[in-house]
């Protein structure tokens, strides 16, 4: 049975495998991140953290578009974000209205694959990048296109960039703002797949299925280790995979999954 929690502008809901998808749902704007679509993924995030047995989730736009990033009206009539004309609100507003996204999302303990269904502009971009792997249909277009309306990636977007696709690449997107199309994106990293726009979501599902399988607190385990070590020395990274190991060998969830590689191998055997 699958259960659901939607607003407006956001959808959320969770199948038996524990796979979960939340869908921005603002198709009039093109699933803009406007002050009103930050603050339902704001108000979401406590209960995808809170739903039991959440194995996986996907995250995808609805219409043309997956985001288009921030609404150039919100910019010209200076509402929303961009309403305080005064520089110590604008940083408030930010901090406490814009950064809640990456935190959100890239803080969630689970697995989180963005199905990318079409342009990905700025902000949108960067919200592809605060999950933990990307998979593009063959119509998604990628751009980090801050300069283009005078600002800069202020989502987070400098720090994701340089991570998924190295230093140079982020500089010649952010300074050049390009239009990148799903092909190139797969070939520089940005995603790490193209399929066939209508089979976008059957093959993230298919990829969520195959992480769902395995031991639901380890994997969440996995994926904060390794968030550690891609910011942190090998001996850090050494102390903390050591600590975390010695939860994981002596957990039940280790012991379960062993039993059933052994039991395998010698049905196989036979």
């Amino acid at each position: 049975m699958t259960t659901q929690n939607s607003s407006s502008l956001v959808k959320f809901s969770v199948d038996d495998l524990g796979i979960g998808l939340l869908t921005l749902n603002d198709p009039a704007t093109q699933n803009s991140m406007s002050l009103s679509m930050m603050d339902a993924l704001a108000a979401i995030n406590p209960v995808i953290r809170g739903t039991p047995d959440l194995r996986v989730l996907i995250v995808t736009g609805t219409g043309p578009a997956f985001s288009a990033g921030g609404n150039v009206h919100d910019m010209l009539e200076r509402r929303g974000v961009f309403s305080p004309e005064d520089p110590i609100a604008a940083r408030d507003i930010n901090l406490n209205k814009v950064h809640a996204i990456p935190r959100a999302i890239y803080e969630l303990p689970i697995p989180t694959i963005a199905a990318v269904n079409g342009h990905a502009i700025g902000g949108g971009c960067d919200v592809a990048l605060m999950c933990d792997m990307r998979i593009a249909s063959d119509k998604a277009v990628f751009a980090e296109s801050f300069l283009r309306v005078g600002l800069l990636p202020g989502d987070g977007g400098a720090w994701f960039l340089p991570r998924v696709v190295g230093l140079s690449r982020a500089m010649e997107m952010a300074l050049t703002c390009d239009f990148i199309d799903a092909q190139q994106a797969e070939r520089i990293g940005l995603v790490s797949r193209v399929v066939p726009h209508a089979q976008l979501l059957d093959e993230t599902y298919a990829v969520a299925k195959r992480i769902a399988r395995h031991p639901l607190q380890i994997a969440r385990m996995t994926k904060r280790l390794i968030q550690f070590g891609s910011n942190s020395t090998l001996h850090d990274t050494l102390e903390m995979t050591a600590a975390m190991q010695a939860i994981t060998q002596t957990s039940e969830e280790h012991k379960v999954a062993a039993r059933k590689i052994a039991e395998s191998i010698t049905r196989k055997n036979r």
